[in-house]
This record gives C-alpha cells, sequence and structure tokens, in this order.
C-alpha cells in the first residue's frame, strides 16, 4: 500500500519553530512535486509550500521568509521547517505528493492522514 505518514507536529509558543517530515512508502516508481497544505478551523485547505522533483519550490506569501520546504529523494521525504511561528499558522497540516506506482505505472496523488500544529502561549 502506498501512503504518506506525517511526523513532527505538536504544540509550540508563538516565535518559536517545528519542523514537520513526511515520508512515501510503499512500491513507488518515481515522485514528482510534493508539498504542504494547512487546514484550520473553519477555513478551507491551503497552499503552503511545494518543491518539484528539481527542487524548485514556491511558498504562500503567507509564510514566505519563515518556512522553508525540502526534500530527501534517498528517503522520499518530503520536510516543512516552520520558523517564527505565528498564532494564525495553527492547523492541521497536510502533505501531498504526485507518484508513479504499480500496476502498469499508474499516477497516484497521495495525501498524509494530517499533524496538528497549534501556535500559544
Amino acid at each position: 500500500q502506498v501512503q504518506l505518514v506525517e511526523s513532527g507536529g505538536g504544540l509550540v509558543q508563538p516565535g518559536g519553530s517545528l519542523r514537520l517530515s513526511c515520508a512515501a512508502s510503499g512500491t513507488i516508481f518515481r515522485i514528482y512535486a510534493m508539498g504542504w497544505y494547512r487546514q484550520a478551523p473553519g477555513k478551507q485547505r491551503e497552499l503552503v509550500a511545494t518543491i518539484t522533483s528539481g527542487d524548485n519550490t514556491n511558498y504562500a506569501d503567507s509564510v514566505k521568509g519563515r518556512f522553508t520546504i525540502s526534500r530527501d529523494n534517498a528517503k522520499n521525504t518530503v520536510y516543512l521547517q516552520m520558523d517564527s511561528l505565528r498564532p494564525e499558522d495553527t492547523a492541521v497540516y497536510y502533505c501531498n505528493a504526485g507518484v508513479r506506482s504499480e500496476p502498469g505505472w499508474r499516477y497516484l496523488e497521495l495525501w498524509g492522514q494530517g499533524t496538528l500544529v497549534t501556535v500559544s502561549s
């Protein structure tokens, strides 16, 4: 079974840092773009950051300069380093990836189960 498993969420004070990880497992032939999204209570899911297989990155304006997305292709893992966290960053964070898997080199868009990040004093 191909899946994404996230880790690293938790409670942090304003101004603090957290690092999220998301590992893809199962039979994977190739991973294309990977990304992080978030959903705050009562709001729609929104893009946080994406990274292509060639390490091109894209960020939401609200996190530019504070968050850094990276990936380790050898480990099929994407990371989100979050610094200078604010209360408005509180949300469930989901990772996303486009992969090629079996059978037949099929394309799958995967989502993680979500990890809660709470920024509060």
